[in-house]
């Protein structure tokens, strides 16, 4: 399964992309609008980092609108990932978009039939948003289950990037069920490295050949 960062913030990619981890990045408006610089810039800076997909939303909610802005994105690094908000007008972006050869992923998914037509409309990502569903009492992780066995069914291309993890339990159930990607905060990847014992199983390693070395010295 592949592993996006959900962030504007430069330095978090850099530091996350260095590990050798990251597969994209995700990013949206409200992120973007909290860095400072030219956000076009920084979409490519990120490209430039991550050499991998990165994502950049349209912020138009007329067809016209989506499919001039989603051109503009286009242009600015070829590793650009359109995103398009799944309504009739942004299905019916996507469907333009993908038949222009431009990658495209439908953003703010809350059901299986809603994903269904991002997947006929030709979209390269569907991001359902589970912690979004888990915040008003609905089970995020089983539209995720939904929507990875019709797009089996169908042998539909479509990636199913799993959007608004809220915690390690959310990816490892989604790479469970097969999902293509998750997309994360960097403070929820952090989390991926944590485990106690880990921690514990270090220090008794390096307290053991502390102990060897004194008694050869």
């Amino acid at each position: 399964m592949k592993l996006f960062i959900d962030t504007g913030n430069i330095k978090d990619i850099e530091t996350l992309a260095a590990i050798g981890i990251i597969d994209g990045v995700t990013t949206n408006p409200s992120l973007l609008a909290k860095e400072p610089g030219d956000y076009r810039q920084n979409l490519k800076k990120i490209c430039d980092i991550v050499k991998g997909p990165v994502s950049g939303e349209v912020v138009a909610t007329d067809f016209a609108g989506m499919i001039r802005e989603g051109h503009d994105i286009a242009t600015i690094d070829p590793h650009m990932v359109i995103k398009v908000p799944l309504t009739r007008d942004g299905i019916r972006a996507c469907k333009a978009l993908a038949g222009e050869g431009h990658k495209v992923n439908v953003t703010l998914v809350f059901s299986a039939a809603q994903a269904l037509l991002a997947a006929k409309a030709g979209a390269t990502f569907v991001s359902p948003f589970v912690g979004r569903l888990d915040d008003v009492a609905t089970n995020g992780m089983e539209l995720i289950r939904e929507i990875v066995d019709i797009y089996d069914n169908y042998e539909f291309k479509t990636e199913v990037l799993v959007a608004s993890c809220r915690h390690p339990i959310h990816i490892v159930e989604a790479a469970r069920m097969g999902a293509d990607v998750c997309t994360c905060p960097p403070s929820v990847i952090d989390q991926l490295f944590n485990h106690p014992l880990t921690n514990i199983g270090l220090e008794k390693f390096l307290k053991d050949w502390e102990k060897a070395q004194a008694v050869k010295a």
